[in-house]
């Protein structure tokens, strides 16, 4: 398999505070990586539908529909099945973590988030 830089790889951002969605999309673009943005779970499902990421970053705690019943749903579709999905959270509970694995996450990582350590982390799921 031939490794694949940031720089053509698509982001999906899923965060629904405004502040925090800026911040990591700058700091991602910074990477290289392209990054589009959804602001709660329903949002998400439908651009990780239209557009299929490489790799999907997503808050837990969202308006209309939660993190977890996104990652679900993301799962039941063939085509986002096998996409990464990684919970960016500022929950560190462990119930949070055991929920997330359940839901169909790749990763748990808790904010503030270090902007190099996680492109490597995508970068070993991809």
């Amino acid at each position: 398999m031939t490794e694949r830089g940031s720089r053509d790889l698509k982001v999906l951002l899923v965060e629904d505070v405004e502040d925090t969605r800026l911040f990591m999309r700058l700091a991602l673009e910074d990477q290289g990586f392209i990054v589009f943005e959804a602001e709660d779970g329903h949002a998400a499902v439908a651009s990780a539908v239209r557009a299929t990421p490489d790799v999907i970053l997503m808050d837990l705690t969202l308006p209309r529909m939660d993190g977890f019943a996104a990652a679900k749903l993301m799962r039941q579709n063939n085509d986002l099945k096998n996409v990464p999905i990684i919970a960016v959270t500022a929950h560190q509970d462990t119930g949070f973590r055991t929920d997330a694995k359940a839901s169909g996450f790749d990763a748990y990582v808790t904010k503030p988030i270090d902007i190099n350590w996680l492109k490597e982390l995508i970068n070993g799921l991809i």
